[in-house]
């Protein structure tokens, strides 16, 4: 029983810090009301337009321009205080909402306004990835357990992803969409009242004396001289364009390919959540970031052979199944490319860097989404899905031959970094004996 306690307590141990644990409360406060705006915007969209196109317009309006403005705000968040952009981006995200809240309790919004206001999430959305990424550093004082910070805001999210949508489902058919988006509204206060309340030590960062191009001009040859970091943000890269459209898909397999209703929907998309907690849950529990180039190639060859099982199966239970994997690795990938990149990057950069990951996130998946669906169009779902696995399989192939390379000059690159006491990548004996 104390072996068992002690391992709990380990997984959590990033709550030890006072910033970190106030981040914890608020931020999961109001992921849950994001997971209801998320439910009850899909709903309204397809409610006031029955149309499958205008759902991924608007959900791609607010990709496009987090993905257009990634380069932009990571020099910008540079260049202030961090802290204090997440409580105006974290305002205007409440904002947004409250907008929504009250045009569709005044029944008066239109799809037009939607998309102009996820539009205008999009802005915000491409400020507060790159600067909440960055404040982690900020938040844990203890780089060791930097990675561990990592994996429970991952579980956080993915514990409001199932909460979320759940209580969405209830709101909706009790009062309408308009409430959602209220208590979204005002759930953004809980992380604004954490930020103010963290105590936060500003560390001196050396930041380039040349103008906004130079900068973004020194982030790009930073990332594209770094081999182990350029190799990861293009795995996880090809994850978000390639891995990930499988969700826009998922009604066509519900109805379709499982003969389904909006319940088999629900099923599926439970199942990918639970493995993402599960995985989110499992990264609690490791005691530092060795050995994470492996698991991100074990990731991504789970996420494609799981994709390609799925797009055979015709059976509800093998599906189920095979969606629990899809959800862990993708999870998984996301994660650990976050975490490896966050270990290895310089103070001065990361920012900067971090706004690159955003982009790969913001970017590759909705241009993903609508190749998929182009494909799906053409040669149907099921195909389409399985095409997808296939790339990523072959992505954890092109990464494993990488990976000797990666792990040797990622470790090089920790040693040379002041305040990291160990490596981040763990080496076999063989690969040690060559650096």
């Amino acid at each position: 029983m104390p072996a068992v306690r002690v391992s709990v307590s380990h997984a959590w141990r990033a709550l030890r810090h006072r910033n970190f644990k106030l981040f914890f409360v608020g931020q999961s406060i109001s992921l849950i009301g994001t997971w209801m705006t998320r439910v009850a915007t899909s709903w309204l969209i397809y409610r006031l337009s029955h149309s499958a196109l205008l759902l991924g317009l608007a959900s791609f309006a607010g990709y496009s321009v987090s993905f257009a403005l990634g380069p932009f705000a990571g020099v910008w968040v540079e260049r202030l205080d961090r802290r204090r952009m997440l409580v105006w981006t974290q305002v205007g995200a409440g904002v947004q909402s409250l907008m929504m809240a009250a045009l569709t309790l005044a029944h008066s919004i239109t799809i037009g306004e939607i998309i102009v206001l996820s539009a205008l999430q999009g802005i915000v959305n491409a400020f507060d990835m790159p600067g909440r990424q960055a404040f982690l550093v900020e938040m844990v004082e203890d780089r060791d357990d930097l990675g561990n910070a990592i994996a429970i805001n991952s579980s956080m999210a993915n514990g409001a992803r199932l909460i979320g949508p759940a209580i969405a489902g209830l709101v909706i058919a009790a009062v309408g969409e308009g409430w959602c988006f209220l208590i979204d509204g005002v759930s953004y206060f809980a992380v604004v009242l954490s930020l103010l309340l963290m105590h936060i030590e500003l560390g001196e960062v050396r930041r380039s004396a040349g103008g906004m191009r130079e900068q973004m001009r020194e982030g790009w040859d930073y990332i594209s001289t770094h081999r182990p970091i350029r190799t990861v943000l293009m795995v996880f890269a090809l994850l978000s364009l390639m891995g990930y459209p499988w969700a826009v898909l998922l009604p066509i397999f519900a109805s379709q390919v499982l003969h389904g209703g909006p319940y088999v929907l629900g099923w599926l998309t439970a199942a990918s959540g639970i493995g993402a907690l599960v995985s989110g849950l499992s990264l609690t529990l490791r005691k530092s970031t060795a050995g994470l180039t492996r698991m991100l190639q074990i990731a991504t060859a789970m996420l494609g052979v799981a994709l390609i099982g799925f797009g055979l199966s015709h059976t509800l239970w093998l599906s189920l199944v095979l969606m629990v994997f899809v959800g862990f690795g993708m999870l998984q990938g996301a994660a650990v490319s976050n975490t490896i990149i966050q270990s290895l990057v310089a103070d001065d950069m990361r920012s900067r860097v971090m706004s690159y990951w955003t982009m790969a996130f913001f970017g590759a998946a909705p241009f993903g989404s609508l190749l998929a669906g182009a494909l799906a169009h053409r040669v149907g779902a099921p195909l389409t899905v399985i095409l997808t696995g296939v790339v990523c399989v072959a992505g954890s192939l092109w990464f494993t031959f990488e990976l000797p390379n990666v792990q040797v000059l990622a470790v090089r690159t920790s040693k040379e970094k002041p305040g990291v006491s160990s490596a981040p990548i763990a080496l076999h004996p063989a690969q040690r004996a060559t650096d």
